[in-house]
């Protein structure tokens, strides 16, 4: 399957394109600047895209069959950002996506975002944007699995999870390993069972397969 992953520069994104290579995906890597190509390469992209997206990033989507969505403007970037890159962008390739006929879109969302207004005054409006975007994606004739992650860590890889469809009661203490972050996406691409979900996850003491049955 050739995947289409977007903000494939970014933290999570990196460990997309590790894990595409080694689950024979193609990752088709979208990155905005010439000297991020050689990281792509490294990480075993198969194609990289240079593309912005806060412009027209359709051409990304030329002979892709699935979509990864994983772009983030940061924690430290603004409101402005985030409206830009985290709902805009999204809500563009999903736009594209319908477009260009391809119909497997998995999106990376965050715990938190069903209720912004816990979130405290500096998380809400990137909680904002994520909900908006998961409703905008949610009301499309995608074929739609949105992934929400707890806090995120820098620790390898575990492989395993605790998945929730209906919302962790404490997160407290509490976080996942983008690798496994990253593993989730992945693994989600071909389960059909997942389709039209949106559930969160977190570090847990199941293997990633087993919990994603349950969805």
């Amino acid at each position: 399957m050739d995947v289409l992953v977007i903000g494939a520069n970014g933290q999570v994104g990196r460990n997309i394109v590790k894990e595409l290579a080694e689950t024979n995906h193609n990752a088709v890597a979208m990155v905005r600047k010439e000297e991020q190509k050689a990281k792509m390469e490294e990480l075993g992209a198969s194609k990289v895209v240079l593309a912005d997206l806060e412009e027209d990033f359709s051409n990304a989507f030329d002979n892709v069959d699935a979509v990864i969505f994983a772009a983030g403007s940061g924690p430290k970037t603004g409101a402005e950002k985030t409206l830009t890159i985290d709902l805009w962008g999204s809500v563009k390739a999903a736009k594209y996506a319908q477009d260009k006929g391809v119909k497997r879109f998995v999106q990376l969302g965050s715990v938190g975002s069903d209720n912004p207004d816990a979130g405290g005054e500096e998380m809400k409006p990137y909680l904002v944007a994520k909900r908006t975007a998961d409703e905008l994606l949610q009301s499309t004739n995608l074929d739609y699995t949105i992934v929400r992650p707890g806090a995120l860590s820098d620790e390898d890889k575990t492989g395993k999870i605790e998945v929730s469809t209906e919302g962790f009661k404490s997160l407290e203490g509490r976080s996942i390993p983008r690798a496994d972050v990253a593993h989730v996406l992945v693994n989600v691409l071909e389960r059909e069972n997942t389709y039209g979900k949106v559930f969160e996850i977190l570090q847990g003491e199941e293997d990633a397969e087993n919990q994603l049955e349950t969805v």
